[in-house]
């Protein structure tokens, strides 16, 4: 659970820190590699809330999803044809996805400790 927090936090410090300019011909490649590591990471977040977290599968996850988009975004370019449009989708389902998740069982939780709470008070 930790590593893909701490992955997060150093990439959100580092590209605080420098000014890096990406180069328009990379922006798609670059927001395909950000919608890929952000639906490993919320996947990460939800597996280990249902207690099913796995190091190996987050990190080859991350690495397969990451090579998918950009291998999607390069052939598309190669084709004359928008295919990274099939991995924002796949993507932006499995975000949402992971995403409705992981708040399922911040609410749950917070349910269950409003009903201790109101059952000790």
């Amino acid at each position: 659970m930790w590593l893909p927090l701490l992955g997060l936090l150093t990439g959100v410090v580092i590209g605080l820190s420098f000014s890096i300019s990406i180069p328009a011909d990379y922006a798609r490649y670059t927001g395909m590699a950000i919608l890929a590591a952000m639906d490993s990471i919320l996947g990460a977040i939800a597996a280990e809330l249902d207690g099913k977290y796995e190091n190996d599968v987050f990190v080859a996850g991350l690495f397969t999803n990451m090579l998918l988009a950009g291998a999607l975004t390069f052939l598309g370019d190669r084709l004359g044809v928008e295919l990274y449009f099939a991995a924002i989708v796949a993507f932006g389902a499995r975000i949402f996805n992971n995403l409705a998740i992981v708040r399922r069982h911040f609410v749950t939780r917070l349910r269950r400790w409003q009903r201790l709470r109101a059952g000790q008070g």
